[in-house]
């Protein structure tokens, strides 16, 4: 089967690509914005890419084509295929019907830390030889690709977005995937773009608890209140908990998590020695911990899989060192993803500088939602720099001077790419920290900064 997938080389949708192609079937697929790691690791593995949307790729006669949910009506080439009646489907209802179906699925969802938590989680499966099948928004240095089916094996690990499907389908990813080992990491107010508040999105987790069978296991924070609600309206499935107070619980750990005691019914099965921090890692850790002990691995078997876990990239990823300037890439962009970042780099580096570098660039980030919360967010860092466009797809629908009104000796405000890389330039001295804080490409200001701190440094 041809299949031609528009929005490729977004992270679900490129991993889906792979799969898809891993599954024997001829894959292409188009976007606009094209950018690493994504683009790169769907041409290395031999997927042709069409840069934008253009009608006359009908022409391409494919079987069936899969609509990422960055389409919406009145992009040309969705239009072409309504008209000319070609048949199409989304990429969550695709997977789930084609793929999952037959696959024992390990799922994680919720706010924060999905992408860390289902690559650990995958890596713990691969370090113990089950060798999963898996598809995680980001690619983890270890698994050195986002996504990979061989329907010879039995578990698949997902990372499990709410997002909506498709512009035709308004309900969660997740409820598509057939979940049979559900983590539920956390819970906050996200996407309000497409949900009017928290209730709404304790209704799409209250649909995907509705899909775990009784032989399942959903596994979760103990004192997450909005997951308490969510659990409230049913839960069928077996439990467990992690964090303070939970089944699964760290204690005897270092300032910066580097090191800590896994407890199971307190009781000391595991210790943890990796190079990651903070606490919200740590939590992570025990959310995939839980997670294999219910396919038989066990808590120390985990831990030696973690210990030599190299993390992911734009997950507090080191993307250069110049004259004892560190510059790292992170994903980071909803308020309390911030603050942990913030915190877990804080607690590693003690009173050297640290300069957050923040795009506020998804849609709950765009329209404001949450803009209030910035400034309280960003407090663990000695300079800010917020980056906002003023026109474009990517244009602020607030004022980021305003926001941060008051704080002008600690925060800077810009809308221009070139501006801001000499602004933190100028500021920049060995023994800081660039942390740069975003959800997308940036315009490639990862890159531009680091050169110019070379040309200037070296």
């Amino acid at each position: 089967m041809h299949i031609h997938i528009l929005g490729i080389c977004g992270t679900f949708m490129g991993g889906l690509a792979l799969i898809a192609r891993s599954a024997g079937h001829k894959v292409t697929g188009c976007d606009a914005g094209v950018y690493p790691p994504m683009s790169t690791q769907l041409q290395e593995q031999g997927i042709e890419l069409i840069e934008g949307f253009d009608a006359s790729q009908t022409e391409l006669n494919p079987d069936l084509f899969i609509i990422g949910n960055v389409i919406s009506r009145g992009n040309p080439l969705m239009e072409a295929i309504l008209d000319q009646g070609k048949p199409y489907i989304s990429g969550p209802q695709w997977l789930g019907d084609h793929v999952l179906q037959s696959q024992h699925v390990l799922s994680v969802a919720g706010t924060h830390g999905k992408t860390t938590t289902s690559s650990m989680l995958a890596w713990i499966l691969e370090h113990a030889g089950l060798q999963p099948n898996f598809l995680i928004g980001g690619i983890a240095h270890d698994l050195q690709v986002s996504a990979r089916f061989n329907p010879e094996n039995k578990y698949f690990v997902i990372e499990a977005d709410e997002y909506d499907t498709a512009f035709f389908d308004k309900r969660s990813k997740f409820v598509h995937y057939h979940s049979r080992t559900a983590v539920l990491n956390n819970l906050e107010f996200d996407h309000a773009d497409i949900f009017p508040d928290l209730a709404a999105i304790e209704t799409q987790f209250h649909h995907l608890v509705r899909t775990v069978p009784g032989s399942g296991c959903i596994i979760y924070p103990s004192r997450d209140e909005a997951l308490q609600r969510v659990l409230a309206r049913g839960c069928w499935s077996g439990t467990d908990t992690f964090g303070p107070g939970a089944q699964w619980q760290y204690a005897n750990h270092d300032a910066a998590g580097t090191r800590f005691d896994v407890l199971y019914q307190n009781r000391v099965v595991a210790h943890i020695n990796w190079q990651h921090n903070g606490v919200h890692n740590m939590n992570n850790a025990l959310a995939a911990i839980a997670a294999a002990h219910h396919v038989g691995i066990s808590a120390e078997q985990s831990a030696q899989a973690l210990n030599c876990f190299q993390g992911i990239r734009r997950r507090m990823e080191l993307r250069a060192s110049v004259n004892d300037i560190h510059v790292y890439d992170d994903f980071a962009h909803h308020p309390t993803a911030i603050a942990t970042t913030l915190a877990g780099l804080r607690n590693q580096v003690g009173p050297q500088r640290i300069l957050a570098v923040l795009e506020p660039r998804s849609n709950t980030m765009k329209l404001g939602t949450m803009a209030a919360r910035l400034p309280q967010a960003l407090e663990q860092a000695d300079r800010v720099f917020c980056f906002g466009a003023k026109e474009g797809k990517h244009a602020l629908g607030w004022d980021p001077k305003t926001v941060f009104a008051g704080q002008q000796d600690r925060v800077g405000t810009h809308d221009n790419l070139e501006a801001l890389t000499t602004a933190v330039l100028q500021q920049a001295r060995p023994g800081d920290h660039i942390l740069i804080m975003s959800n997308g490409g940036f315009g490639g200001f990862h890159d531009k900064l680091i050169a110019a701190l070379k040309q200037k440094f070296t």
